[in-house]
């Protein structure tokens, strides 16, 4: 017979062992060791054997590395965020695939390092929509890096979402639109990541305290100090804050990789180029209007020229006020924008085109024509750029009969976009063709889905007036070209 304060202990012990048991892996074997603090039943060898993932050879890690074997029971620790578990601490919380910011881009729950996925959703990350909804335009759209590029041209759209190559699984290829390749921070010599001595995001290393170059390969060898004395310019400021000191010289940084405005130099990057674009001339197709040299910015005429652009003969009578305006007129820009303007006069560019006319240039009947160059849709005939319809047409461009033979509800599925909008809510619908509406000038498109706006300028103008704005991009007469249709490719300015 025990004694009642005996017989409450083992009650109290024999509980907390049930407890203890209920909350253990299915793998842990209480019996290996007797208590706490006895000697394990188990040889170390079969200890790490437990301890050790299936498949892995005699001193390999134990616990994944991540936890301590105690008698063949792994006790997880923490050595990086996060919180490890499982039986072998083969799971992390943290190290699912993520779309778009989103752990299973919000669409599955993370589990021991893979996505569940939610009824619909399936991929990786849970990013792919099993039906998809979207009309093949809309998800080229959605698929669109800021440069217009499906997928960065480095993966395949799939409703809307971006899957990026990586058929030999490394997975460097990433980002919403496959725009991170990490292999470009990749040694070709030692094979090593940002030659070891930096971090590699999205294809560009960042490089530690004392190395530089583009995958960190090279170590500098003059004092952080030193390097930033020679780095400063006459301002005061690093680079001129136009580029990174790298090892006391100033790498200057491209702001155009197309050359059209040329580049940022100098010893301390003192000279940005893309101030010459206000003294380039468009007619000419060169800087200070071939008559000077751009130095940072500003014209150094030759002789016999002068003005801000070096656009004026010395022989001119007039001051370069009164000639510009004099070809000024009633426009806000010489020559309306659309000629050369020398001592008072216009000359219309390109030369000999007579579609370009007036005093002070302001009559353009190219605005007359669409894309395939047809002059008021066939309907009408040009005055002075804008056109003058026939009986029973109307529109910018006479493109809209005013008599219909559709149906109402023929003509309205033909300006319906992917999620039913009328013209896109911004315009009417005419006989199965979009009217945007005027007050908002800038919209345009097939379905008033566009933009006018996002299409580049130059002095001002839209696609520099030699051109047509589609939908965001400039498409250039004849003899243009450039972003904003701003250089002439045609002959020599007579």
């Amino acid at each position: 017979m025990r004694p009642p304060g005996v017989r409450s202990f083992l009650l109290l012990a024999s509980s907390l062992l049930c407890a203890g048991l209920s909350a253990a892996p299915q793998s842990f074997s209480p019996s290996l060791r007797s208590w706490s603090g006895a000697t394990c039943r188990l040889s170390r060898a079969e200890s790490e054997r437990r301890c050790r993932a299936p498949g892995q050879p005699p001193g390999g890690a134990l616990c994944h590395g991540r936890g301590q074997c105690d008698c063949g029971v792994c006790i997880c620790h923490v050595t990086e965020p996060g919180t490890y578990f499982g039986p072998l601490c083969e799971c992390h919380e943290w190290v699912c695939e993520t779309y778009d910011g989103h752990t299973c881009a919000g669409h599955g729950q993370c589990d021991c390092g893979k996505c569940k996925c939610d009824e619909g959703w399936s991929g990786d990350a849970c990013q792919y929509p099993t039906n998809c909804d979207l009309t093949k335009k809309k998800s080229n759209q959605m698929c669109k890096n800021s440069q217009d590029i499906i997928c960065s041209n480095a993966g395949t759209c799939h409703c809307g979402r971006c899957k990026c190559d990586n058929s030999d699984g490394n997975g460097l290829v990433y980002g919403k639109f496959c725009e991170c390749d990490d292999g470009e921070c990749i040694d070709d010599e030692t094979e090593e990541v940002c030659g070891g001595h930096g971090k590699c995001y999205c294809g560009n290393c960042y490089c530690e305290a004392g190395w530089h170059g583009d995958k960190c390969e090279f170590q500098c060898d003059i004092t952080p100090w030193e390097s930033k004395r020679r780095c400063t310019s006459p301002d005061g400021k690093i680079c001129s804050n136009r580029g990174t000191c790298v090892c006391g010289e100033c790498s200057c940084h491209d702001v155009d990789p197309t050359g059209d405005w040329g580049d940022i130099h100098g010893d301390t990057c003192e000279c940005d180029e893309r101030d010459c674009g206000a003294v380039y001339d468009r007619y000419s197709d060169d800087f200070c209007s071939g008559h000077g040299q751009c130095n940072c910015g500003r014209c150094d005429c030759k002789a016999g020229w002068y003005g801000k652009k070096c656009e004026h003969p010395r022989s001119c009578p007039l001051s370069a006020e009164e000639s510009i305006r004099k070809c000024q007129g009633n426009s806000d820009l010489p020559c309306s924008g659309r000629g050369k303007c020398e001592c008072g006069k216009c000359t219309c560019y390109p030369p000999g085109d007579r579609r370009v006319y007036g005093k002070t240039c302001e009559c353009d009947d190219r605005r007359c024509e669409d894309l395939d160059g047809v002059v008021c849709g066939g309907h009408g005939t040009c005055s002075c750029g804008r056109c003058v319809c026939e009986t029973g047409w109307f529109g910018k461009l006479c493109q809209h009969p005013r008599k219909c033979n559709m149906t109402e509800e023929q003509s309205r599925s033909l300006c319906e976009s992917a999620d039913s909008t009328l013209c896109s809510g911004k315009g009417s619908c005419h006989c199965g063709k979009c009217i945007c509406f005027a007050e908002e000038w800038y919209i345009s498109g097939e379905l008033c889905d566009c933009d006018d706006r996002d299409c580049d300028k130059h002095d001002g103008l839209i696609c520099t007036g030699n051109g047509i704005c589609s939908c965001g991009n400039c498409e250039c007469w004849d003899g243009w070209n450039g972003n904003a249709c701003e250089i002439w490719l045609g002959t020599e300015y007579p």
